[in-house]
């Protein structure tokens, strides 16, 4: 960790035509919120571009930036990502810049789809890196040298890190600051932005409620009462009873309601608590599987292979290892 009253580290936000607003503005927004309690301000903050001057964003507002200058230095560099990235991975001037650039930064990083010009800027070989969801089959196909997770939030391998789409950007941000200035100074900065909660690199880019199309709020109270329950029996009829309807009749409308049978939507809230708690926690897979309503590890253990393509053991090492703290 790094005293508060270290010498600012320098941070530069590189984009580019097309780059995505929120990518730049989010993470620059982080690194302000520690300036307003330490003295003399932990971050320099620059955004940069090729050439400078106003950079046009997907939205069409523009950035104002300064130009790459040569030999430049950084402690970290975030490079933005965002639809203009389709064109920009394949612009030897602006990859050139990141490749040469990165040899002189402590942190390499990217937020959403700046993950491909880190790799096609070669930086990624035969590491691991995450993206945006919508990209990550293109990128697997474009970079199959580098291992890609594809539903974390973010990954830290060595020097460079990577994040998942948009506002993922801002907890990357946050785990830089929590990497350089400590736990409490990060969860300073989350409280100024009024960020609920600042979501652990491991943390899957996806959710159940995210993943399930609603068409109204029938069944937000049953739902919220599963996901605190998941340890009870909770078959069609438990749940009927809990709706006050046949359960022939909760079984119907509640697809309708989900687009997922009562028990597959049980399942999928009981895996998505489980693999929270066999990345994030000490808890023995015994335990978990307790706690999460599976019964047993080798229940749980056949659950997370059909879901995941891995063992709950195989995801706590890789989580670990890749942990960015």
């Amino acid at each position: 960790m790094v005293s508060a009253k270290s010498a600012s580290r320098s941070i530069g936000v590189l984009i580019f035509d097309g780059f995505q607003l929120l990518d730049a503005a989010g993470p620059i927004g982080v690194f302000e919120m520690p300036a307003r309690g330490l003295s003399p301000s932990p971050y320099r903050l620059t955004i940069y571009s090729l050439c400078g001057g106003p950079v046009r964003a997907s939205c069409g507002v523009s950035m104002m930036s300064d130009a790459l200058p040569p030999r430049l230095k950084l402690d970290t560099l975030i490079v933005s990502g965002g639809d203009g990235t389709r064109e920009a991975y394949t612009d030897e001037l602006l990859l050139s810049a990141i490749r040469d650039l990165s040899t002189r930064t402590r942190r390499t990083c990217s937020v959403c789809s700046g993950a491909f010009l880190l790799a096609a800027a070669g930086l990624l070989e035969g590491r691991s890196a995450t993206t945006h969801w919508r990209r990550s089959a293109k990128f697997e196909r474009a970079f199959p040298g580098t291992r890609l997770l594809a539903d974390r939030i973010y990954v830290r391998d060595g020097k460079f890190w990577t994040s998942a789409g948009i506002t993922a950007g801002i907890d990357l941000a946050l785990a830089l600051v929590e990497d350089d200035l400590g736990e409490d100074v990060a969860r300073r900065a989350a409280r100024e932005l009024v960020v609920h909660q600042r979501r652990a690199g491991g943390q899957s880019q996806f959710s159940v409620m995210q993943d399930m199309r609603l068409a109204s709020g029938r069944f937000d109270e049953l739902i919220g009462w599963v996901r605190t329950n998941l340890a009870l029996p909770l078959d069609v009829d438990t749940l009927a009873a809990r709706a006050a309807m046949s359960p022939r009749n909760f079984a119907r409308v509640f697809r309708n309601e989900t687009g997922a049978t009562p028990a597959r939507f049980v399942e999928k809230l009981r895996l998505e608590a489980a693999r929270q708690s066999v990345e994030t926690t000490r808890l023995s897979l015994q335990q978990i599987a307790a706690e999460t309503g599976f019964g047993d590890p080798e229940r749980m253990r056949v659950a997370f292979i059909r879901a995941y393509g891995q063992p709950p053991m195989v995801l706590r090492r890789q989580n670990r290892a890749k942990s960015p703290v």
